[in-house]
């Protein structure tokens, strides 16, 4: 291990003794599940930035686009492996001015800064000879593909609206891309259909008629070339920010059995540069604000019915790379778990992080491919939350969030105790609510098997830490750069569950005995 800790400083283990301890009390509602995620729930993204793509005076991609990345990394590779799978989108600002260098396409550009391009980029291109070493990394590391589709392609700048972009979607180019990608055998699990083009648009808008159109004309696309159901590629879309009506006109355009996976975007924290960041994060009446969104998303859902119903397909928290003083930091973590487990609630299958690695927001360092705290807490998730959701209600300061699910290791169920506070730390037990009738006692929960306790701190007991510890071990990783073990702590379940301030806690309860979860 190359640190110079082999536990957290003492400093961090008195922190819990020397803030104010409240009793809480949580039920935990197992006779039915409240909503299902997809079984790989977590998600992350590859995006297309060059190292000139440059925010708030920086320019913190380097080479971790993906036209530049170096997949031969070991630390990469094992960063991905840990998943055992990891879902991987391949997308961001720049997918819909890429061109595929395959078919009628001979000359493959790089991208180059220009000021009237798309986010002041020329066109790009993506050779065949990458998308074969791309393809090869993802066979390698087992990765759980979705791929972001060029949904301009053939289409012109409107000369009356500004970012509007007219005229029907040519699809041969994305054609002669899918038949060389069927003939290689490569596995895509699914295709989205273009980067923030809905509503207002990022950079550029098309009509939601129009993208109900051409999403019916991708759709056969994809049907005609794939002659096999069971390997065909679902179709998402749009990828975007969710604007009501945008969004429930191009669907009642496509109609149902078009599109499989209602997709959006959520950067809830607003531009990198906010002075105030982290007071967003630690604000839980801000970071509520956004499950309208999630609840507007869900009933379009419902009313229009998507087989793979609705993934957060890109979420960065701040826009623009993120914030250079939060996102790759503990602090980060109560933004990013908190959504993941908000999502979870509103029925999102996927969430899917911005990024992997690349930004201030990367899970992995762009340069030195270290873990951020984002990545371990995206793993802990990974592997303890089941795809059930369960429904928590409690009494008690707003800075506890609290989130269940089945185990995903059965039996049992999983939880996630986030604690804001500052000052404050809160002992917990548990409730097993009284199925059917909402006027009786609810169960008092007294376990007899040890629970699973996972807890992440900040090393030094300062949110800014770029380094986290679970169960005061700092989590770095090994020599030959494996992801280091990521063992629980037993406890005693006669005890309350201890969450200290300004923490984050899973805990897994192989005993609580949830119907939904049998």
């Amino acid at each position: 291990m190359n640190f110079k800790f082999a536990f957290c400083p003492i400093i961090l283990l008195l922190s819990a003794s020397l803030s104010f301890a409240q009793n809480v009390n949580v039920v935990i509602h197992g006779a039915a599940s409240i909503a299902k995620t997809d079984d790989n729930f977590v998600c992350v993204t590859l995006d297309w930035w060059p190292a000139e793509k440059c925010d708030y005076n920086q320019c913190p991609w380097g080479k971790a686009g993906i036209l530049n990345l170096d997949l031969r990394y070991g630390a990469l590779i094992n960063a991905i492996k840990a998943f055992n799978p990891l879902r991987i989108k391949v997308g961001g600002s720049l997918q819909d001015n890429v061109v595929y260098k395959v078919g009628e396409v001979s000359s493959c550009p790089n991208f180059m800064k220009r000021e009237d391009g798309l986010f002041g980029f020329s066109q790009g291109c993506l050779s065949m000879e990458r998308w074969d070493q791309l393809n090869r990394f993802f066979n390698h590391t087992g990765v759980k593909l979705t791929f972001g589709l060029n949904a301009l392609f053939g289409r012109n700048e409107s000369q009356t609206e500004k970012g509007l972009w007219i005229g029907d979607w040519q699809p041969q180019n994305t054609r002669d891309f899918m038949q060389y990608t069927i003939s290689k055998g490569y596995k895509v699990d699914s295709y989205e259909f273009g980067n923030q083009l809905s509503g207002s648009g990022m950079g550029a808008k098309v009509d939601a008629k129009q993208y109900g159109k051409d999403v019916i004309v991708l759709k056969n696309l994809v049907k005609e070339l794939y002659a096999h159901p069971e390997t065909e590629p679902k179709v998402l879309g749009p990828g975007g920010f969710y604007e009501e009506k945008w969004f429930n006109t191009f669907l009642e355009v496509s109609g149902q059995g078009v599109v499989d996976g209602l997709t959006h975007h959520i950067y809830n924290l607003g531009l990198g540069d906010d002075p105030n960041m982290m007071n967003k994060v630690l604000d839980p009446s801000y970071l509520s604000q956004v499950s309208q969104t999630y609840k507007g998303v869900s009933d379009v859902v419902n009313k229009f019915r998507p087989q793979l119903g609705a993934w957060v397909s890109e979420s960065g928290g701040a826009l623009k790379g993120g914030s250079k003083d939060v996102s790759r930091t503990f602090a980060d973590g109560f933004w990013y778990l908190d959504q993941m487990g908000m999502a979870s609630t509103y029925d999102q299958k996927v969430f899917c992080m911005q990024a992997l690695i690349g930004g201030n927001y990367g899970l992995l360092n762009a340069t030195t491919f270290v873990p951020n705290p984002d990545y371990y807490g995206a793993l802990l998730w990974h592997r303890l939350m089941g795809s059930t959701v369960l429904a928590v209600t409690k009494e008690s300061d707003p800075n506890l969030r609290v989130y269940a699910h089945c185990a995903k290791k059965k039996p049992g169920v999983s939880l996630i105790f986030i604690n804001l506070s500052k000052d404050r730390s809160f002992n917990i037990t548990l409730s097993n609510a009284k199925p059917g009738d909402a006027g009786k006692p609810n169960y008092e929960f007294v376990g007899k098997q040890n629970r699973e306790e996972y807890h992440l701190r900040a090393l030094t007991g300062d949110i800014k830490d770029d380094i986290v510890c679970l169960n005061d071990v700092p989590m770095v990783q090994t020599d030959s750069e494996d992801i280091p073990a990521m063992d629980p702590k037993l406890v005693d379940a006669s005890t309350p569950i201890s969450i200290a301030a300004q923490s984050i806690a899973y805990v897994t309860i192989r005993d609580f005995e949830a119907p939904a979860c049998v």
